[in-house]
């Protein structure tokens, strides 16, 4: 009877580590390359599948369910064998059939631990198991958040490099007609030196974002463990609903509170177990005892007992460890539930603070910056103007372009640490919500 309960547990504790597996490997459903630039879903899922931590967290689990598997077994019985009340002197001397009470013996010994006893031992071990899952959704959304701020990072810095790319390349043009003007006599040789002048200035702002740029790349190959060479797919919009989720549904998906939740299951689990081995195992054991061929042999049947002589010391005290430990671990979830609910809020205010500060810089700052460069070349055309202040007017516009991108990159940040620090069933099968 106990053998198919012990294989059916060990198949579903098992199951459950492959199910876990399976999910973490569909981490992300996106295809998983793409032509001309690493998208943030092939960033995810190559993340995902790549981890280290998350392949050690995997180890855990596995360690764990073969622990669980184990939990609710007896122990090993013990083999005696052996010679007893053998003559050392004499006329029988080490003979082991003259004298009546030399015996040879061969017996078992078992101890006993009640079903009552293991059934808690197993569900400890489950526990455990649990828990370690939880450890792993902490790490995966971990490495999900941080990839998607490296690639974030990234996008901004290309979109950067653009700006100050298409500004070199205009600059470098306007740098040639003026030239061209001068030797026809119709620019003078302070234009050509603007110009110069100018083309070095945003030439050293295109380095700087190359570098930038760079930089961002090897930060986002160290999440996706492959060399990025550019990033491609659009940002996504930076809108969240994190903030909108109940308790019950972020302790569902939020890995924090939910390893919280499980350190509690642990060490109730631990806590019923302590308490059970407050009764100690018996041990049986059946001996036979072999004797000389003219005397009879014999059975021995015994049973030890343990006794608790200090129970208040001892037993006792391991129940009172395990239930304070219960304790700390029920404090620590009130103390995570507070930490991310904070989080939670402050990411959400930024956000929203962010969102509106871009809007704003649209609507004003860049019209503002266009119509600027607009009436400083048709002034200098009209010959009410110099060449500097188109030049002026221009370095200002992509300065505010730059501007805008900062802070499209800061809070595209906020974002996805608000947006990734939850982990749920679209985001394991690679669907966003």
């Amino acid at each position: 009877m106990l053998e198919p309960l012990r294989a059916l547990v060990s198949q579903r504790a098992v199951m459950r580590t492959r199910i876990l597996c399976a999910l973490l490997a569909l981490a992300s459903a996106s295809a998983y390359g793409q032509n001309g630039g690493l998208t943030l879903d092939t960033a995810l899922y190559q993340a995902s599948q790549r981890s280290a931590a998350i392949q050690a967290s995997q180890s855990s689990v596995l360690a764990s369910t073969h622990a669980a598997v184990k939990a609710d077994q007896l122990p090993d019985p013990m083999l005696k064998a052996g010679v007893d009340n053998l003559p050392i002197n004499g006329p029988d001397r080490y003979s082991l059939t003259q004298d009546f009470m030399t015996m040879r013996y061969v017996g078992i010994e078992q101890e006993w631990v009640s079903s009552g006893k293991r059934e808690r031992r197993s569900s400890l071990a489950n526990r455990i198991v649990d828990r370690e899952q939880a450890a792993t959704l902490v790490q995966l959304a971990n490495t999900r958040q941080q990839t998607a701020i490296a690639w974030l990072d990234a996008a901004y810095a290309q979109r950067a490099l653009a700006l100050s790319n298409a500004l070199v390349e205009h600059m470098t043009h306007e740098l040639a007609a003026i030239r061209a003007s001068y030797r026809g006599l119709s620019a003078s040789a302070d234009d050509v030196t603007q110009a110069q002048i100018m083309r070095s200035q945003v030439k050293d702002q295109l380095l700087k974002a190359q570098q930038t740029s760079r930089s961002a790349l090897i930060a986002l190959s160290r999440w996706v463990a492959a060399p990025v060479t550019a990033i491609a797919g659009d940002i996504p919009p930076l809108e969240s609903h994190v903030a909108d989720l109940t308790q019950e549904e972020l302790n569902q998906v939020q890995p924090e509170l939910l390893a919280a939740e499980r350190d509690i299951y642990v060490a109730d689990a631990d806590t019923s177990v302590a308490s059970s081995n407050r009764t100690p195992n018996w041990t049986w054991g059946v001996t036979y005892q072999q004797r000389g061929s003219q005397y009879s042999n014999m059975v021995s049947v015994g049973v030890s007992i343990p006794l608790p002589i200090s129970r208040a010391n001892r037993q006792d005290q391991d129940v009172a460890e395990k239930a304070a430990l219960g304790n700390k671990a029920r404090l620590m979830l009130r103390e995570t539930q507070r930490q991310v609910h904070a989080n939670i809020q402050s990411l959400s205010t930024s956000l929203a603070n962010g969102r509106e500060r871009i809007a704003s810089l649209n609507n004003t700052l860049l019209p503002a910056v266009s119509q600027q460069v607009r009436l400083a070349a048709a002034a200098y055309k009209a010959g009410s103007g110099s060449l500097a202040s188109v030049f002026n007017a221009k370095r200002a516009q992509l300065d505010a372009q730059l501007q805008v991108v900062d802070l499209e990159r800061d809070v595209a940040q906020v974002w996805a640490q608000l947006e990734y620090q939850v982990v749920s069933t679209n985001n394991l099968i690679g669907q966003k919500e």
